[in-house]
This record gives C-alpha cells, sequence and structure tokens, in this order.
C-alpha cells in the first residue's frame, strides 16, 4: 500500500462542501476528492475544453494542443508528482483537470477582450472565472447552485498562483459567500498542480511551436537547458530519425522537470507534520531547485519573444479580441441575440448585466464564438488560424 505524506490532504479531513450534501445522496464507493475529480470530469464546462484555445486559435490540424489535452497531459504530470511526494493523487488531478476551465474562446486573446469590455465594471479575469463556473454557473444538480466542490478543490484554485492579495471582483464575492483563505498557501497538492501546468505547457508548447514552423531547434538551442538534452539526445541515438529525436527532446526535459520538482519539494516539506503547516509555511513548498528555476524563467522569455509573441501569433490574436469585442457590443445592444435560456435572465442593471454578457462569451468554444460572429454579422471571420 502507497505510504501517505503527513502534509498530504485527507479526504477523510476535508473542511466540506459550501452545501452539505446528505450522506444517503453519495453515489459509489468514492473519496470526497474523487467526487470532485468526476464532477468536473462530467461538467459541460470541461467537455468544451476540447474546441478552446491553448497556444494556436481555431488550429486546423488535429495534432495540435486545445485546452483539453493540455489539462489531461498536466493532470498526467500532475499524478506523478503527487505519487512521488505520497500526495492525495485524487485532488491534484481535479485541479489539474479542472485549472483552465475558466478560459474564454481564443484564449488570452479572448481573456484581454473582455477584461476590457469589463473595465469600468471589475474586468474579467480567468481563474476567477474557473471558481465561477464551477461554484455558480455550471449548475446540474437540483438543490443547488455550481457543482459543490470541495473546499480544498476550490481553494487550490483559487490561489492556483500562490496567496491572493487583492481579489478580482468575481473571486471577492465567492470568498465572500464561501472563505477560502486567500492570503495564506493552498495544499501541497495544489502547489504541485500549478508546476505541473508549468512542465506541461513550458515542454508541449515547445512541441507544437515546432509542428507549426513558429520555432526552430537551431533557435532552442541557443538555451543551455536545452542544448544540454539535445546533446545527450544525439550521443545516445546518433542514427535517429529527426522527428523522433525532437519528441525525445520534450519527453527528456518533461523527465527533467519532474524529478527535479519532487526532489527540491521532498526537501523543503521534509519535517511538515500537516496540511496546515504547508498552508502556514510562508513560502512555495512545492519548487523547482534555484538553477533549474532560472533555466525555466529563461525558457519562457524565449517562449514569449519567439511564439507567444510571433507577428503572425499577435496578428491573429488581435483578430480574435475584435471578434469577442464585437460578440460583446452585439448583446449589448440587442440581448435577444444571446440564447434564451441567457437572455431571459439578464439582470437590468449594471454592472450585473456586462458581466452576465461576459458568462455567456466565456462560456463559448472558439468556433461557437466563429459561427455566432458569422449569424450576427453576416460574415466568417477571416485570418483566425495560421496553422
Amino acid at each position: 500500500m502507497r505510504a501517505i505524506a503527513p502534509y498530504a490532504s485527507d479526504p477523510a479531513k476535508s473542511r466540506g462542501r459550501e452545501f452539505p450534501v446528505e450522506g444517503s445522496l453519495a453515489r459509489a464507493p468514492r473519496s470526497d476528492y474523487q467526487r470532485d475529480r468526476d464532477r468536473i470530469v462530467h461538467s459541460i464546462s470541461f467537455r468544451r475544453l476540447r474546441h478552446k484555445t491553448q497556444v494556436f486559435i481555431a488550429p486546423d490540424g488535429d495534432h495540435y494542443r486545445v485546452r483539453l489535452t493540455h489539462s489531461l497531459e498536466v493532470a498526467q504530470i500532475g499524478r506523478v508528482i503527487a505519487r512521488s511526494l505520497g500526495l492525495d493523487e485524487d485532488l491534484t488531478e481535479a485541479l489539474c483537470l479542472a485549472h483552465d476551465i475558466g478560459h474564454p474562446p481564443f484564449g488570452h486573446a479572448g481573456e484581454e477582450a473582455l477584461n476590457a469590455a469589463l473595465l469600468t465594471r471589475g474586468g474579467f479575469d480567468h481563474n476567477a472565472h474557473s471558481l465561477r463556473t464551477l461554484m455558480r454557473l455550471e449548475s446540474p444538480y437540483i438543490e443547488h447552485d455550481g457543482l459543490n466542490l470541495t473546499w480544498e478543490l476550490l481553494e487550490g484554485l483559487a490561489k492556483h498562483n500562490g496567496p491572493v492579495g487583492m481579489a478580482s471582483w468575481a473571486l471577492a464575492e465567492l470568498d465572500a459567500a464561501y472563505p477560502l483563505s486567500l492570503s495564506s498557501w493552498p495544499s501541497l497538492e495544489a502547489q504541485v498542480a500549478a508546476l505541473a501546468d508549468d512542465i506541461a505547457y513550458d515542454n508541449h508548447d515547445i512541441d507544437d511551436g515546432l509542428r507549426a514552423g513558429f520555432l526552430t531547434l537551431d533557435d532552442l538551442l541557443t538555451l543551455p537547458f536545452v542544448a544540454d538534452q539535445w546533446r545527450a539526445i544525439e550521443r545516445r541515438f546518433p542514427g535517429a530519425p529527426h522527428d523522433r529525436k525532437l519528441r525525445e527532446l520534450v519527453r527528456s526535459q518533461i523527465g527533467l522537470m519532474v524529478n527535479d520538482c519532487v526532489g527540491e519539494t521532498a526537501v523543503r516539506a521534509r519535517g511538515m507534520g500537516s496540511p496546515a503547516e504547508v498552508r502556514g509555511a510562508g513560502q512555495a513548498t512545492a519548487a523547482f531547485s534555484a538553477g533549474l528555476a532560472e533555466e525555466e524563467r529563461k525558457l519562457k522569455r524565449f517562449m514569449y519573444d519567439r511564439l507567444y509573441h510571433h507577428p503572425q501569433q499577435v496578428q491573429t490574436a488581435d483578430r480574435a479580441k475584435a471578434v469577442t469585442a464585437s460578440l460583446f457590443a452585439a448583446y449589448s445592444q440587442e440581448p435577444e441575440l444571446m440564447a434564451e435560456s441567457w437572455e431571459c435572465c439578464l439582470p437590468a442593471d449594471e454592472p450585473q448585466a456586462s458581466r452576465h454578457i461576459a458568462d455567456y462569451i466565456a462560456g463559448m468554444t472558439d468556433r461557437f464564438a466563429i459561427s455566432e460572429y458569422a449569424r450576427i454579422y453576416g460574415k466568417t471571420p477571416e485570418g483566425l488560424s495560421n496553422v
């Protein structure tokens, strides 16, 4: 039987759910964190991730990652780290699967457009919207709004990047209804999920960038961290096909980063006797070593310079922002253009009305947003896919 660390989250000691659930309504023998994971997997919001942008907007190729495949890859990496550290794998997996549910269509481009549309009404933040979606908007149950997930799952999503100093309106509203201790660090499972996210997109975005031709191996080899891995691969597999060596490079880097994370986190957690000590540590417990953390920062800067801010990417993102802004303007001027189930419950006053419209748009997939634009404006927006 696998050993559980004393600082691991224990589902039997969960702080519970916002809305109490009668034991007689529980289905199948699962822990509370397993129920969280299953509720997320069965949700409409999770299914929508299959048609939401990861790096490339509305990609034509079937081999590029989208939010759904990214989330699955994050969950796989998160479970490996959690198992190695003796953490609760189910809570870690649930956090990994849910972390991007709040993303609107077109990824960060759509987020920027909605934030601009709500600039005088509190703004829009995809991380807070993940909580808003799971706690209020996704409502398959008769007894309450939301998926009614455990406190630990919600806390971990709220503090995805660490303690929250100033909460957005969406997060502040939810925290007022169900306090999530925003000023402390989250569980170690949540911290691992955040690092698994970094490991996944750092390396899988390289894979997609190479496939699309936005990155070249020569560019990547300017990074000593990557060059070291590549030289080791060439020594081990001198006659292997180039494309297979590139995939080996991505796997090699993921393995190195996972092992480093496990080793450094184990050292930092040594002597901790409870999840409360993790929350009260005053700093991150899950982390890369100092050396790898610096290499990872360099890799991120490289990816922003060469891929995320590539001129073609910026042009496509600008078009996506324009589509999102046009949808917001259309629904604001003619609310009847929204689906009837959304138009009928549009609040009469601001800022609630604009936030309601943003909720509607944020739930859209890339392709539904494109089809809605075509329906409203009589033409399909061009230039929304550059791969």
